[in-house]
């Protein structure tokens, strides 16, 4: 009996270590590529634009692998954190983040800004119907994760976790500021980096909280 019991308890915790995977595959291959890449300019270049160039293929798996391993932790979060609205409400969310993510890696931006090398040294006068998907699959990606840190974070005040429902709810809102609104567009590239990483880092820490609740 606690065989049976059991197994299906390891195996959601599994399904959960997928969000710490998913929030560490692609900060760690899109900056070390961006730090590598010759004539890679982050201050300039936005990080899904190494989607282009010989070694695209390699940001290609950071938004595909990382949207599959986010759409599998999206169906641990259903196991672990129903009921109630945000433990209904949140994996949906998580899982549009994870289709959000794999749409980034089959539609890619347009070259521009002398990326990659041998592109125009400036934008393009009309975007490609792929760089527009691309756009769309970015902005839904990032403002779906930052309804999910809110939410959870009301979640996390009513069960009297006050850390965690602070660090959810300035996690999304840094998010946001940064990747919503109007700024000038000399620092997009630097704030969606920095943004990218924030989520990147709540999946993490979500991750590893939710294999606690289950445990």
């Amino acid at each position: 009996m606690t065989t049976v019991t059991e197994t299906p308890l390891r195996r959601t915790r599994f399904i959960l270590g997928c969000g710490t995977v998913a929030g560490l595959l692609f900060p760690v291959l899109s900056f070390g590529q961006a730090f590598t890449r010759s004539g890679f300019d982050l201050r300039r270049h936005a990080v899904s634009s190494l989607t282009l160039g010989d070694l695209g293929w390699l940001q290609v798996i950071a938004f595909a692998g990382t949207g599959v391993l986010a759409v599998a932790f999206a169906v641990g979060l259903w196991q672990a954190l129903r009921p109630g609205r945000a433990g209904t409400v949140v994996p949906v969310l998580v899982g549009v983040y994870g289709v959000a993510m794999v749409g980034g890696g089959i539609f890619v931006p347009d070259p521009a800004l002398g990326w990659p090398p041998g592109a125009p040294a400036g934008l393009p006068e009309q975007a490609s119907t792929g760089s527009i998907l691309h756009t769309v699959c970015g902005a839904a990606a990032f403002l779906s994760l930052i309804a999910a840190g809110l939410l959870l974070a009301r979640r996390f005040a009513a069960q009297g976790d006050r850390t965690w429902a602070l660090y959810s709810a300035t996690s999304g809102a840094v998010a946001f500021v940064l990747t919503a609104l109007p700024w000038s567009e000399g620092s997009a590239s630097i704030r969606f980096a920095v943004g990218a990483v924030l989520i990147s880092g709540w999946l993490v820490a979500l991750s590893w909280r939710a294999r606690d609740e289950v445990a």
